[in-house]
């Protein structure tokens, strides 16, 4: 792993400061406090009052999106970690802290989102507990897992709240265990992603033949690491042009490449596994399935046509290859759990509104909070000049 120089103010992260009350937050806010109103209701009255899952298809789009998809789109910080840490590729460091903090969000709310599914949710704790535990099933594995990194992650996130109340002894204890805390940062995400593609395994013939493969669990792995790269991507692309902060379109260009090496590697997994298992010509006489299975294809090879030689330099290609990259990798993962699913005959789910009004709220709650912490703690980099930054600190 690599050691960081200390940085010169000029390019520590610092809070950005500024109204934290903005139309974009009290949008958020209120989309926030509508979630919690439906899932108010929710636990007062039960699952039925306000989603449409059923026997047929127990998991809804609060486990397909909000733990699924969720924990992909959070893996910013995990594949920084591999980057930074375990490639030692230590000029990408000033973009980790913001990585981690929108992973923080993303894993902590996914994780949260379980009890929302669970009918008994008061028997939450069974699964840590010996004797109700059952080590030897792939969501054990998976919770386990989650709970883990969530708390790993707020540890590495740490330091950002030291840095803004000057606890520096504190700081230092943390950053002499660090290393032991980055290690577990990769290892976990990279056992429970994994084993998010080992649960469609053990689903067997309910899950169509174009996602039902036993490479489910490195295809699940390497398409959540390269979603972690967009993620990067797309949060940075935003920040700058959202913060008025200078581009940082050269580092995000490397961060580009690296994710189209892991888009070439799935694509290459993915064809030849259909070919190998002579699946191939389902993607061509599965009606709906086929066109939807096109579609994955279609976002994962834009990144990979659009980001070559200049145009990986250019902002808007970047941007929209990272957020084709998300589509393709968060509609593989709705298929696979939702749209593939073939429960039987007589079953049939569309999210209710309420469902959905949850899942937007969950968004709409990380964006709020992300805003919030950017502007109070020091996470992104302002790209001042010294005596500025010295000022705002000053300031503060």
């Amino acid at each position: 792993m690599s050691i960081q120089k200390p940085l010169s103010p000029a390019h520590r992260p610092a809070p950005l400061g500024g109204s934290l009350v903005t139309p974009v937050t009290v949008i958020c806010a209120l989309l926030s406090a509508i979630a919690v109103y439906i899932l108010a209701k929710r636990f007062i009255f039960g699952l039925g009052a306000v989603t449409n899952i059923n026997d047929g298809f127990p998991w809804g789009v609060w486990i397909a999106w909000d733990v699924v998809i969720g924990t992909a789109l959070a893996c910013g910080g995990y594949s920084m970690a591999l980057l930074v840490y375990i490639m030692n590729k230590g000029r990408y460091h000033p973009l980790v802290r913001p990585a981690l903090l929108a992973s923080l969000f993303g894993y902590t709310l996914g994780g949260a989102s379980v009890m929302f599914d669970l009918g008994r949710y008061w028997n939450f704790y069974h699964i840590f507990t010996p004797g109700l535990a059952h080590p030897d099933s792939v969501m054990f594995e998976v919770a386990v897992c989650i709970s883990l990194y969530i708390m790993v992650m707020w540890v590495e996130f740490s330091p950002a709240f030291f840095d803004r109340f000057g606890w520096t002894g504190m700081k230092t204890l943390v950053e002499r265990l660090m290393f032991a805390f980055i290690g577990l940062g990769v290892l976990l995400p990279s056992m429970h992603q994994s084993s998010l593609g080992s649960l469609l395994v053990v689903f067997g013939h309910q899950i169509h033949p174009l996602w039902q493969t036993p490479l489910l669990p490195l295809l699940f792995l390497l398409s959540a690491i390269a979603m972690g790269f967009a993620v990067v991507v797309f949060e940075s692309t935003l920040a700058t042009s959202g913060f008025r902060l200078k581009s940082e379109t050269r580092l995000l260009a490397g961060i580009a490449s690296v994710m189209n090496g892991l888009l070439a590697a799935y694509l290459v997994v993915r064809f030849g596994d259909l070919a190998v298992s002579g699946k191939l010509g389902l993607a061509f006489s599965s009606g709906f399935l086929s066109l939807m299975f096109w579609l994955e294809i279609a976002f994962f090879a834009l990144p990979l046509l659009l980001l070559q030689g200049a145009r990986r330099n250019r902002a808007r290609c970047l941007f929209i290859g990272a957020v084709s990259m998300l589509l393709g990798g968060g509609l593989y993962r709705m298929d696979g759990f939702l749209v593939a699913y073939q429960t039987g005959a007589g079953w049939t789910y569309f999210p209710s509104l309420p469902e959905l009004m949850v899942t937007i709220g969950l968004i709409a709650f990380e964006v709020l909070a992300y805003i919030v912490l950017v502007r109070v703690l020091p996470v992104l980099h302002p790209n001042k000049s010294e005596p500025a930054v010295a000022a705002a600190v000053a300031a503060e």
